[in-house]
């Protein structure tokens, strides 16, 4: 099971070996740019309905790439840019989903199974990926250890809200999101405190 593909400005399966020559579950968390940009390379791909639009047309508009590119803010996805990375020519490939999942479905790659958590707030369909057994929670972006994006199009901060108290109803050991390193429950409980506390 593979959560999300980047931005799309490398090939996945020829870079990442444990990729390779193997079939793999992409399990999409939300259609923001730098989260499906090599999606296509893959023949089992999972989003919410809701988000399946997007994967299916994913216009730089619809996924915020537009607005990350403009007046050359495109700097700001890379520490080092690839060779011949051109934002002007940008565009990431259609992946039309092969299967749509919602709330407490399950995904189930062969040895480890998944809840779906529909965690909308960041963005309407967005979903997290719950394993009661081991206590990992694969957040992506409803939490991470950073400052969370709450006004972008699409955003909805009475759901973000909502989505904060679902998540405090479980406890992780390990929450693997997607931006900024991994974090364990104190750094959990106190990240879902601060949001609904006001601050985010």
């Amino acid at each position: 099971m593979l959560v999300d593909t980047g931005l799309g400005a490398a090939p996945l399966r020829r870079n990442v070996p444990a990729l390779r020559d193997r079939p793999v579950v992409c399990v999409t968390s939300h259609t923001h740019f730098d989260h499906i940009g090599m999606a296509v390379e893959f023949a089992d791909k999972l989003v919410h309905p809701l988000e399946a639009p997007i994967l299916a047309d994913p216009a730089n508009d619809a996924t915020l790439f537009d607005h990350y590119a403009e007046g050359g803010r495109d700097a700001e996805l890379f520490l080092q840019p690839p060779a011949g990375w051109d934002a002007t020519a940008y565009r990431i490939a259609p992946a039309p989903a092969t299967q749509t999942v919602e709330h407490a479905d399950t995904v189930d790659p062969g040895d480890r199974r998944f809840t779906v958590l529909h965690t909308p707030g960041h963005s309407p369909g967005h979903i997290a990926l719950w394993e009661e057994v081991t206590g990992t929670l694969i957040a992506q972006d409803v939490i991470y250890d950073g400052p969370l994006v709450t006004d972008c199009a699409g955003a909805d901060m009475a759901a973000y809200r909502a989505s904060m108290r679902l998540l405090s109803e479980i406890e992780p050991r390990i929450v693997h999101a997607g931006h900024f390193p991994s974090f364990g429950p104190t750094r959990f409980r106190q990240i879902i405190a601060d949001f609904l506390d006001g601050g985010s």
